[in-house]
C-alpha cells in the first residue's frame, strides 16, 4: 500500500466540501477520480498534494516518518501556470530548484523529463507561444521531474483539444507501468482508457471504490434483444426470473432479467422449441457510462 487516507473532511465556513472519506491507493495502480463538477475532486487532490489542510482526518504513506510527504508527491494542476518569457528549459531548472534536486541531476533530468513528454525540440522557446497541449505536456514535465512515488493530476485533459487529448492520455498509458498515478476527470471514456480502478464522488462523500470490472458487474443489466421472422406472441411464458418486455413491434423484443446469472441457452431452447426463425439474438452489456449513473443516482 503506498497510501492510505483515513475519514478526510474539508469545510469552508458552513460548506462542507469533503466528508469524512476514506480511501487507499496501492503502489504501481492508476487510479481515476470520477464525479461531476463540485463534487469534491480538486479539494481531495489539493489536501493529497498538501496544498490544502484537511479540518479533520489522516493521509499516511507507508514508510514515511513525520507528516511532510511533499516529496514523493507530484502534482499538476486543472490549469498550469507558468512565465511566458520563460522557456521549457528555464522553467524547469526552476522548479527542479524547489524540489531540491542538484544542478548535475537537474541537467541530464530535464533532457530526459522534455523529450518524454515531446518538448525536447522547443526546449529553448518561451512558453507564451505554446499551444494548450503543449503547456499541458510542460505542466506534466514539471510534476515528473523528481521522480514522485504518487503522480496527481487534476483534469489533466479537460481543456484540450481532440489531439492535445490523445497525446496526454498517450503518456499517462506509458506512466503507469513506472508509477503511481491518481487522476481527477468527468469524461468517462478517458478513465475506461487508461486506469485499473475508480472512485467515485458525489456531493464530498464516495459512491464507490473498486476496479473497473466490478463496478460493471455489480451494476450490470441482464438482457437480451431477440428478433425473429415469425411473431413473438406468447412465446416467453413462464420464462424463470424474467422481470420484464419492450417490445418494439411483435416480431421484436428486449426481455430483462431478474437474475444477472441467468442461462441464455434456456431462452435459445425455448424459441427452438417454438419453432422460430431467428434473426438477432444478443445479450445486452453496460457500459461505463450506464454503470456510473446507476451508482451516482442510488
Amino acid at each position: 500500500m503506498l497510501v492510505e487516507i483515513c475519514n478526510l473532511t474539508k469545510t469552508y465556513k458552513q460548506h462542507q466540501a469533503v466528508k469524512d472519506i476514506s480511501f487507499q491507493i496501492e503502489k504501481g495502480k492508476c487510479v481515476a477520480l470520477l464525479g461531476p463538477n463540485g463534487a469534491g475532486k480538486t479539494t481531495s487532490l489539493q489536501m493529497l498534494a498538501g496544498l490544502l489542510t484537511p479540518t479533520t482526518g489522516t493521509i499516511q504513506f507507508s514508510n514515511v516518518k513525520g507528516k511532510d510527504y511533499r516529496h514523493l508527491i507530484g502534482f499538476l494542476p486543472q490549469h498550469p501556470a507558468f512565465f511566458s518569457w520563460m522557456t521549457p528549459k528555464e522553467f524547469l531548472l526552476f522548479a527542479g530548484k524547489l524540489s531540491h534536486l542538484s544542478k548535475q541531476q537537474l541537467h541530464s533530468k530535464i533532457e530526459e523529463t522534455l523529450d518524454f513528454v515531446s518538448l525536447l525540440d522547443v526546449k529553448n522557446k518561451k512558453i507564451g507561444g505554446f499551444s494548450g497541449g503543449m503547456k499541458q505536456r510542460l505542466g506534466l514535465a514539471q510534476a515528473l521531474l523528481h521522480e514522485p512515488e504518487l503522480l496527481i493530476l487534476d483534469e489533466p485533459v479537460s481543456a484540450l483539444d481532440p489531439n492535445g487529448r490523445r497525446d496526454v492520455l498517450k503518456i499517462l498509458n506509458q506512466l503507469k507501468h513506472t508509477m503511481t498515478i491518481l487522476f481527477s476527470t468527468h469524461v468517462l471514456h478517458d478513465a475506461e482508457q487508461v486506469c485499473d480502478s475508480v472512485i467515485m464522488l458525489k456531493d464530498g462523500t464516495i459512491k464507490w471504490d473498486g476496479s473497473l470490472a466490478a463496478l460493471k458487474n455489480n451494476h450490470s443489466i441482464s438482457a437480451i434483444q431477440i428478433k425473429t421472422e415469425e411473431s413473438l406472441e406468447n412465446t416467453f411464458e413462464d420464462i424463470p426470473y424474467l422481470g420484464h418486455i419492450e417490445y418494439l413491434d411483435s416480431s421484436s423484443a428486449t426481455l430483462y432479467f431478474e437474475d444477472n446469472a441467468y442461462n441464455p441457452n434456456l431462452l435459445l431452447e425455448r424459441l427452438v422449441e417454438k419453432k422460430l426463425t431467428l434473426l438477432h439474438f444478443e445479450r445486452m452489456q453496460d457500459s461505463l457510462e450506464d454503470a456510473y449513473m446507476k451508482v451516482m443516482n442510488q
